[in-house]
């Protein structure tokens, strides 16, 4: 019966669902399919600024012949901002994530080659991430403006690391974690340290030495768009005197929480 409404009627209907439940309507019929294949349908799941945001790409050559294979083209991770950030959608939703660099965070003396070290890192996503020498005050704070994620949207912060074999002091005391937007803040603890499957005593996982090309994920706290703010988001040890070392921050990511993977393990 649905495919006796008018096309235009049809259409709009169907850019109510979502990406994932319109590619499998078009499995339906051949007519459903043409309709589930319009431009004026997939351009619905777009971002309302996808031009704006392509011409920010590092490589902007995206030549597409319909707004469908345009949006499965956004859904792979593409470096933006002269390479600092990486933007995508989400398969399913078609919601808005980003992940920020390391050099687009605020590390305490990050520029200091006596605390900091600036390297390609195998597996990172970036030209280049941070390691940490040796500090005993540690802090890394990022920023986004929610207007530039999707609206109406629960999301996750979650800072991307690696940590070294030489890495020491990181697990003496948790580290507090947050995320702040306008007068609500998400906040709790974690604890830093590596260590293998067997330890139940582990607070946080990271993979083991045969799985060290492998980037884990502290959750920094969550966030709901509602209107168009600065986020804030934060972690740090500035309790202890002790000196610690051998963490390897490669950015932070935001995405909503539905996309959260069974390796985070962090505050809600």
């Amino acid at each position: 019966m649905m495919e006796l409404l008018p096309y235009d009627c049809f259409a709009h209907i169907l850019s109510f669902t979502s990406p994932q439940d319109l590619c499998r309507s078009s499995l339906v019929s051949s007519i459903v399919q043409s309709m589930a294949d319009s431009d004026a349908v997939w351009e619905k799941f777009l971002p309302p600024n996808y031009h704006q945001i392509v011409s920010r790409f590092v490589s902007s050559s995206l030549s597409c012949s319909s707004k469908k294979q345009l949006f499965f083209m956004l859904c792979n991770p593409r470096p933006i901002d002269d390479g600092n950030k990486i933007f995508s959608i989400e398969k399913r939703s078609g919601k808005i994530c980003y992940l920020l660099s390391a050099r687009q965070l605020y590390i305490a003396w990050g520029n200091s080659p006596l605390y900091w070290s600036w390297k390609p890192i195998r597996g990172s996503r970036f030209e280049e991430a941070a390691e940490l020498r040796t500090i005993s005050w540690l802090e890394i704070k990022g920023s986004i403006n929610s207007g530039m994620l999707s609206p109406n949207t629960l999301y996750g912060a979650y800072l991307k690391v690696k940590i070294a074999d030489r890495a020491y002091g990181l697990d003496l005391l948790p580290s507090e974690v947050s995320v702040e937007v306008g007068k609500h803040k998400s906040q709790g603890t974690v604890c830093i340290r590596s260590c293998r499957k067997t330890d139940t005593k582990c607070c946080f996982r990271f993979p083991s030495k045969l799985e060290d090309e492998e980037w884990s994920e502290i959750e920094l706290g969550s966030f709901c768009t509602h209107s168009d703010e600065e986020v804030r988001m934060c972690l740090k040890e500035v309790e202890g005197v002790h000196l610690k070392g051998g963490l390897i921050v490669d950015g932070i990511e935001i995405r909503p929480k539905h996309l959260e993977t069974a390796s985070a393990n962090g505050p809600n």
